[in-house]
Parts: structure tokens; sequence; C-alpha cells
């Protein structure tokens, strides 16, 4: 009996046969993982000048993170999920935002402690979810999206140039307020997945 190769499959077109590891959900986060070195190689040439450089990252950083709920949507309407995307996807997601937590640590315009709190509660239940994938299955929740919703807005708002837009002042009370938010869902989420983990093995 001859196996299918995961390269062949329904790359767009909806259907209930098997997926290509090659479909566009998965292209797209391959793209995504890709274009996360050029975002870093931007903010830090910028070195915090805010100039065209910061703003292109900014951008950049945006269309990566929109893209994240993009290709979890196409594989879900057009049954296009697969073992690589639920592997790598998540994979993607974190490489992206704990890029930008520790470029913008690296030029000082955020405490190291944030970003160590955020990279061991995210690369933390990544690997323990992808861990227990077989065994234990750990629903969504809404601090957890929330928690994604809040990470993008913050990190969006710390690396657009707000204070030439706005004013130092409102940017401040933009940034902390849009950070403080962020990272206390990063807490809560990490220590409800906890709680369901726990509840689960009982």
């Amino acid at each position: 009996m001859s196996i299918l190769s995961p390269w062949r499959g329904r790359v767009w077109a909806r259907g209930e046969t098997p997926a290509s590891v090659a479909s566009v959900p998965n292209l797209i986060s391959v793209v995504r993982v890709v274009l996360t070195p050029v975002f870093v190689w931007l903010v830090l040439d910028d070195a915090g000048a805010m100039g065209a450089e910061r703003l292109v990252a900014a951008v950049l950083f945006i269309v990566l993170i929109a893209t994240d709920f993009v290709d979890g949507a196409i594989a879900r309407s057009r049954n296009l999920v697969t073992d690589f995307g639920k592997l790598f996807d998540p994979i993607a997601d974190k490489a992206i935002t704990g890029a930008a937590f520790v470029v913008l640590s690296i030029l000082g315009e955020l405490p190291w402690w944030i970003t160590i709190v955020v990279l061991v509660r995210e690369i933390g239940i990544t690997v323990h979810r992808l861990a227990v994938a077989k065994d234990v299955v750990i629903p969504a929740t809404w601090p957890g999206k929330a928690k994604t919703w809040a990470q993008a807005v913050a990190l969006s708002a710390a690396l657009l140039p707000l204070s030439t837009w706005i004013g130092e002042p409102a940017a401040t009370v933009v940034h902390v307020a849009t950070m403080t938010v962020a990272v206390l869902l990063t807490i809560v989420s990490g220590l409800e997945y906890v709680w369901h983990v726990r509840r689960a093995r009982r």
C-alpha cells in the first residue's frame, strides 16, 4: 500500500481529501517566519531614530500579525488544516511577537522583565501544548485570545513613531496603558492555562 506524500493534496480548494503541506495557509506561515528577520533588522538598523525604517518595520509587523489571523481563518474555512500547520503556525506567531519584544528591550524602549515574563509564558505553554497535543486537548479561551490581540496592539503602538505624531506625553500614556493590559492578560491567560491542564489531568 502506497503512502500518500504530505506534499500532495489540496493547496487551496475546499474538500474532504488531505491537504498539502504546501497549502496556502502553511505558505503564509512560512513567509511570516522568513520575514521576521527582516523586521528585526529594520528596527535595529533604525536604532530608535523613529525614521523611515522604523515606520516600515512597524507596518511589516502589523501585516505579519494580521496574517496570523488570516491563515488560520483560511485553513478552517477551506478545511486545509494540517499537522504541519498545527505545529508551525504557533511557532510563527511566537517568533514574530517574541522578536518584537526582544528588539524593543535591546533598544531600551521596553524593560527586560516584561520581555522575559512574556517569553517564559509563550515558549513554556507552546512547548507544553505541543508535547501533550495527542493526549490532552486544552481549549482556547477568551483570556488567551484577548492576550493575543492585546500583545498585537501594544507592540504595534510601541513600534509606531507615535511620539512624533501625537507628542511624547500622549504616546507614553498609550504605550503604558496598552503594554500594561498586554502583560496582565499574558499572566492571567498563563495561569488559566495551568488551571486547565491540572483539571484535564484529573
